[in-house]
Formats: structure tokens, C-alpha cells, sequence
């Protein structure tokens, strides 16, 4: 699911032949995009442009979406009412003729007709709607606004003034142009995602979830604050699969939360826990959301480099959160769980294998065979089914795959309705000149001032982040930031990772932050208190990207001695900062000495580790952190005498 669809609405509960009409659409995508990735029509020597198939998936998607989503939140009919059969057989015109006609439409794609316009004009009017009803307002209305633009944007002052756009070029430009509707974003979803959503539903086929948490409560339950440790450890498991932060704050939240809050966490800082945890598993290799494809994509690279690239950065962002559940955990005088509560490691690494190997067979194919994402991301999910089978255990029924095949298509239908709308996104922001013109803006206002310039996209992220996809967050802000920040001299990789830590992060950020809405819901506790909880827990967040652009190495950029380098001062760094954002280091710290654990822990980010005076400072501000865990021990230790 979207972090949109899962954080509300929902689908119709259809029945009968219906139904069953349904179901088979959804198991038409997962299997259609399964064969795609597998290249067998390739195999079977079948010639199928990228656009027919494109158009394949954008048909059976959007007659699915409208038979299934209600216009209206709260209507409980089970069968669509007449207009959105109107919708669904409209759609079905407008994809239908790319899928049969597009060996033609190729060879005059400039051709201005009144058919291509009336089926652009339809087929805009189509994704619109169907964006409403997925992901809401706000992205609907950033497309509505780019639109706005291109027809009038000689009206507009400044900066902003462009030449305006004819509707019947603009109509078709947004229908059939490569760079718009079936532009990246949409294949990106159908060549890649789909497989990776398979994978993931295959790993819950046989039984992964409970394989993951009975392995998390194995090796953390026993520990002070053990709930919360086995939270962050599940979760995190659980967001690389499903790349989606609300989808898992849904789906182990029910559990985790109340965990936590028997073990004696607070309410809100239990369901902030949960929402951090669960939005970190977008950027945990190896499998990390659907940003991460598209980024691959925009920077031309294989996806293996990406999920190398976010490596460091990611193990940073859990450490922090790790490291914050354990003094939460020391201030409330938390315990773990009784031995004889817990699975047993042995079985549970036993029954870990089903979930090991496949992933390591997508780590071996991408990382070191060079497949592409899809096929090996398929590889994987087959070997999970054969994997599984030879343990009753994790041996999937027949009617669990197929149950699972069929979540896998709803998952699809969010997916492929956003990706659509980013696809006319990126074509309006390119056709127009307006990212350009935004980009230079940027560069304008910060000066050539690096900090400041980091400082202006990051605020732009966040605002623009306000309800919408972060996925679609960072794909505006790639065509219109990036290229201010890699003129400024920063690393291309490091650039787009800046923008998709800061897209992520419109997940956990208030006032609109989906995952801790949800979390917030699922623990029933006041959504400010999570809400600012879940900025503290995940602050690291907010300070990666800024050394990220610093310093290269976090990204493998660099000599083995430099990354080893950045990786444990900032590891250290980031520790002792724990300490101050938590103001508790053993004891409660006074002003005084939280103080002086935050400037100890800035000072070991951002110093360099390569010059004589760099080394001394942090040298000192390590002394400092450990003079005060010294002083917090003795304190402690004469209390409790």
C-alpha cells in the first residue's frame, strides 16, 4: 500500500462476479509484471515496445482503481455506482489504444489530431481522478498547478514567465510523450517495484513476518527495554520489504505498540518508536523503497551502488534510534521479558533460513552478477516459495500465494496511479522550463553559499512534503534542486541522497507526517506528543544528509582508511548525541553537562578527521563524552547505594 491509501479510504468490499472480475485484474499485474521482469517474452522471441506494455499496466490499473476505490471516503456500497464504470471503460479506451496502436503511433508521435487530443484531455482528466482518491489532495493539486502553468505561463511575472503551451499539444504531449505519462516513474513500477512487491508478499507466504519477529524477540527480548528494542529490530526488517512506512506502522504496530506500553513506555514515545523504525526501512539496503529504483534510474546506475551508497547512512539512522530505546529504557527503569516468554534463538535462526538465502541471492545477483532489479528481485522471490516449502512451517498453501498475488496487484494500483501522476509532473516541470528556472533560483538565493543552499532544499523537501509520497517528493525535487546542488560542487550520488533523506522524512515530520498518523492511531495517543517524540527519536535523520554532501566517505567515496575514519567518528558522534537530544546519560543531565554532550557530539560530525587540529578536537570532545559517562555511572552508582 501507499503511505496515502493505507493511512485511510480503503477498497470497496465487492462481491460476486465482481469480485472475482477483481481479483483477476490484480493477479494480471503481478503476473504480468513478474513475466516483464523475467524478460520471457524476450526468451519466446515476442517483440513488445516498453510503451504497450506501460499502457498494459496503466488499463488494467486503472480499471481496477476505479471498480475498487470509492470517490468518496466512507461510501460502504459494495459495487461501484454507474459513473465509475463510465471511468473504468474511459480508461480502458485511452490505455487500450497505446497497447494496440502504439507500432503506428511511434512513427508520427508529433501528429496534432483532434482523437490524440480528446484521449490526452481524457486520459489526464483519468489520472487525476484516480490520484484523488489514492493519494489526496495535495499531489492532485501540484499537478493541477503545473498544468495552470504551462497553459498560461506568459501571464505569469518574472522568473516564473514562459512561453505558453497550446492545450492540443500540451494534451497529447502528457499522453504519449516518453518523458510524461509512461515516462520513468511509471516504468520504474512496472519493470522493478512489481517484482520487489512480489518478492515481499512471497516472503509473508511463508510466514516471514512471524520468522522476523520471533527472531527479534529472540535476540533482544531479554535485554532492559527489550519491546522496544524488538520494535526497532522487526521494523526495520519489515520497511525494507514493504517500502512503505505507513503500510508497516499498520502492520506491526497492533503488535509492537502495546508491547511496548505493557513493558512501561510512554504511549506516544511507544508509537513514535514504531513510526521511526517502520520509516528508516525505505533506506535500509537491500531492499529499500521505491525511491531508491527511481534514483538508480535518474542517476543511470545500478541499483546495487544505490544500496551501497545508503548503507552507512542507514546503519547511522538506526543506531541512533537503537541507542535512544536503551537511556529511554534506563530512565523509566525498564526491564526485558522473562526468558521463558521468548522463542528460542535456535529455532528462530533455523526458520530465519527462508528469509537469509533469498535475500542473498538478491544481494549476490545485484550486487555482484549485475542483473537488473526485477529479474533478480524475481529470483529471489522464487527461491523464498521453494526455500519454504521444505518445511512445513513456512510451506505456503496454494491459496496463500494466490492470496498474496492479489495484495501484491492492490499494492500496484496506489503505486501505478502515483507514478503516473509523477510521470506528467516531471514532463510539465521539463516542457516548461520551470526546473530549471527553480534551480537557478536556488543557486541565486543562497549566494553560492553551499550551507545555505543545503539549508533552502531541505525546507523545500519538507514543505513540499506535506501529504504527498516521499517518492514523489523526490522526484520533483531531483529535476529541480539536484542540479543547484551538483553545480555547487556536490557529488551527484550525495545530492540525490540528500533530497531522498529529506523526502523520507515528510513521513515523521509534523504537521503532515502519515506514518506517525498511524502510529498515533494504531496506540491511540495525542498526535503532537507523537509527533515531536518522533523528531527527537529520529533526528540523525536530519543531520545525515548534511554529512553526507561533507563527507563522501559516508557514501564509499574515498580510501578504506578515510571511510573507516568518517564511519566511527560520526558512529560516536551520533551516540553521544543520543545523550543530549535525550538529556540522560546514566542520570539525569543538568544544563550544564547536556550542553556539553551535544557540542562534544557536533564536534566529532563535523571535524575533519585529516588535519592534526581536526584529530585534537575530537580527541577532546571524546574525552568530554567519556568524563561525563564516568561522572553519570559514579551518580548513578551512589543513588542507588
Amino acid at each position: 500500500m501507499t503511505e496515502q491509501n493505507s493511512a485511510g479510504g480503503g477498497f470497496r468490499p465487492l462481491t460476486g462476479p465482481v469480485r472475482i472480475f477483481h481479483d483477476f485484474l490484480l493477479i494480471s499485474l503481478a503476473v504480468l509484471g513478474a513475466v516483464w521482469s523475467l524478460e520471457i517474452h524476450a526468451d519466446l522471441g515476442i517483440i513488445i515496445f516498453k510503451e504497450q506494455f506501460l499502457a498494459l499496466i496503466f488499463t488494467i490499473g486503472m480499471v481496477g482503481v476505479f471498480i475498487a476505490i470509492p470517490a468518496r471516503k466512507g461510501d460502504g456500497r459494495a459495487l461501484a455506482p454507474w459513473y465509475d464504470w463510465l471511468f473504468a471503460a474511459a480508461s480502458a479506451l485511452v490505455g487500450l489504444y497505446i497497447v494496440f496502436g502504439y507500432p503506428v503511433i511511434r512513427n508520427d508521435l508529433g501528429l496534432l489530431s483532434a482523437e490524440r487530443m480528446a484521449l490526452g484531455t481524457l486520459a489526464v482528466l483519468l489520472v487525476m481522478e484516480a490520484t484523488r482518491r489514492v493519494a489526496g489532495w495535495a499531489l492532485l493539486a501540484l499537478a493541477g498547478f503545473l498544468i495552470f502553468y504551462a497553459v498560461f505561463a506568459d501571464y505569469f511575472p518574472g522568473f516564473l514567465e514562459a512561453p505558453a503551451e497550446d492545450w492540443d499539444r500540451l494534451s497529447i504531449y502528457m499522453y504519449l510523450d516518453g518523458n510524461a505519462l509512461f515516462g520513468f516513474p511509471l516504468t520504474v513500477t512496472a519493470s522493478m517495484i512489481i517484482a520487489f512487491i512480489i518478492f515481499g508478499r512471497m516472503l509473508y507466504a511463508v510466514n516471514g513476518a512471524d520468522i522476523l519477529t520471533d527472531f527479534a524477540m529472540a535476540a533482544m527480548g531479554r535485554f532492559r527495554g527489550g519491546p522496544a528494542k524488538v520494535a526497532v529490530l522487526a521494523s526495520s526488517f519489515f520497511g525494507t520489504i514493504s517500502g512503505s512506512a505507513v503500510a508497516n506502522v499498520l502492520m506491526d504496530g497492533p503488535i509492537t505498540i502495546p508491547m511496548m506500553r505493557k513493558s512501561g513506555y510512554p504511549g506516544p514515545l511507544a508509537a513514535a518508536i514504531e513510526a521511526v523504525a517502520s520509516t528508516g526501512g525505505q533506506i535500509m539496503p537491500p531492499v529499500m523503497g521505491i525511491t531508491a529504483f527511481i534514483m538508480a534510474e535518474f542517476l543511470s546506475v545500478p541499483y546495487g551502488d544505490v544500496v551501497l551508497a545508503a548503507l552507512l547512512p542507514a546503519l547511522l539512522y538506526y543506531i541512533a534510534l537503537f541507542a535512544q530505546v536503551d537511556i529511554e529504557a534506563a530512565r523509566h527503569n525498564l526491564s526485558g521479558l522473562p526468558r521463558d516468554q521468548l522463542p528460542r534463538m535456535l529455532t528462530a535462526a533455523k526458520r530465519g533460513l527462508v528469509f537469509v538465502i533469498p535475500i542473498a541471492v538478491l544481494i549476490w545477483t545485484l550486487m555482484f552478477e549485475r542483473w537488473q532489479p526485477g529479474k533478480s528481485a524475481m529470483a529471489a522471490a522464487i527461491v523464498t516459495v521453494v526455500i519454504g516449502a521444505l518445511h512445513p512451517y513456512t510451506r505456503p498453501s496454494f491459496r496463500r500465494l494466490f492470496d498474496e498475488l492479489r495484495e501484491t496487484g492492490r499494492i500496484i494500483l496506489d503505486l501505478m496511479v502515483i507514478t503516473a501522476i509523477a510521470g506528467i509532473i516531471i514532463g510539465l516541470l521539463q516542457l516548461t522550463g520551470l526546473a530549471f528556472n527553480v534551480s537557478l533560483l536556488l543557486a541565486e538565493a543562497a549566494g553560492g553559499n553551499l550551507p545555505l543552499l543545503l539549508i533552502l532544499t531541505a525546507l523545500v523537501c519538507i514543505v513540499l512534503g506535506m501529504g504527498m509520497p516521499s517518492a514523489v517528493i523526490y522526484i520533483v525535487l531531483s529535476v529541480i534542486a539536484a542540479p543547484a546542488l551538483v553545480e555547487a560542487g556536490v557529488v551527484e550520488m550525495s545530492a540525490h541522497l540528500f533530497l531522498f533523506y529529506f523526502g523520507m522524512l515528510s513521513m515523521i515530520t509534523p504537521p503532515v507526517c502519515l506514518a506517525t498518523i498511524a502510529a498515533a492511531s494504531v496506540a491511540g495517543t495525542n498526535f503532537w506528543q507523537t509527533g515531536w517524540a518522533g523528531v527527537r527519536l529520529g533526528f540523525v535523520a536530519y543531520i545525515v544528509p548534511f554529512l553526507i554532501v561533507y563527507y563522501p566517505e559516508l557514501i564509499f567515496e574515498g580510501t578504506a582508511l578515510g571511510i573507516a575514519a568518517v564511519a566511527l567518528k560520526s558512529t560516536a558522534g551520533v551516540i553521544i548525541l543520543c545523550f543530549f537530544v535525550t538529556g540522560f546519560l546514566c542520570d539525569r543531565l543538568g544544563p550544564v553537562e547536556r550542553g556539553l554532550t551535544g557540542v562534544a557530539g557536533a564536534v566529532l560530525l563535523v571535524a575533519p578527521y585529516d588535519t592534526p587540529v581536526g584529530l585534537a578536537v575530537m580527541a577532546a570532545a571524546l574525552a568530554v563524552g567519556a568524563g561525563l559517562f564516568v561522572r553519570g555511572r559514579m551518580r548513578a552508582g551512589a543513588a542507588s547505594a
